[in-house]
């Protein structure tokens, strides 16, 4: 895999590339932490360059709050094919929207595997332009967050999405929660 950084006003992402396409991005680190993927130390071939500038526009739109205009060729060949179908319901949640882990099971027609549905959004390896920070728990609260509750609070804030525990009344899907 070939490893590149992409610089952004809240730190330095890693992006993650295969043969197939984007296939991990990884938040700023903290001091001490290890890459999740390993890469190789190859230049990166003009098709590589090119989904770089795609994942980097991409995920600059996401962190301004809106949903991004073109994604690289996206590699989730790391996930089994309960979780490639979790990912592909997440894609489809816009900027602004959120579903819950109960709608997310329900949406791949496995109602009842809410609790699988949680791991495959901690197992996503392209968290931000695969949008597991739009699934919320059933009480509209936050849930988890592979890149940890600050991120996702502010990724959700960014796309102006109340959740239970924000300042205001909770408001997602344009439905008031009473």
């Amino acid at each position: 895999m070939v490893r590149l950084p992409i610089e952004t006003k809240d730190g330095e992402f890693v992006a993650y590339y295969s043969e197939l396409g984007l296939a991990g991005l990884e938040f700023p680190k903290e001091k001490g932490e290890s890459d999740r993927f390993s890469s190789d130390k190859s230049t990166p071939s003009a098709e590589v360059r090119r989904w770089h500038a795609l994942t980097t526009k991409a995920l600059k739109q996401v962190l301004a709050g809106h949903t991004p205009e073109t994604l690289p060729p996206l590699d989730l060949s790391s996930g089994t094919e309960f979780q490639q179908r979790v990912w592909k319901v997440l894609c489809g949640i816009g900027s602004g929207k959120t579903m819950s882990y109960m709608e997310v099971a329900a949406a791949i027609g496995q109602s009842k595997a809410t609790r699988a549905v949680g791991s495959a959004c901690g197992a996503n390896p392209i968290p931000v332009l695969i949008p597991c920070h739009r699934v919320l728990a059933a009480n509209q609260g936050l849930g988890g967050f592979s890149g940890g509750l600050d991120w996702k609070r502010k990724l959700l804030a960014r796309e102006g999405v109340e959740y239970i525990g924000s300042s205001t009344r909770q408001r997602t899907l344009g439905l008031a929660i009473v």
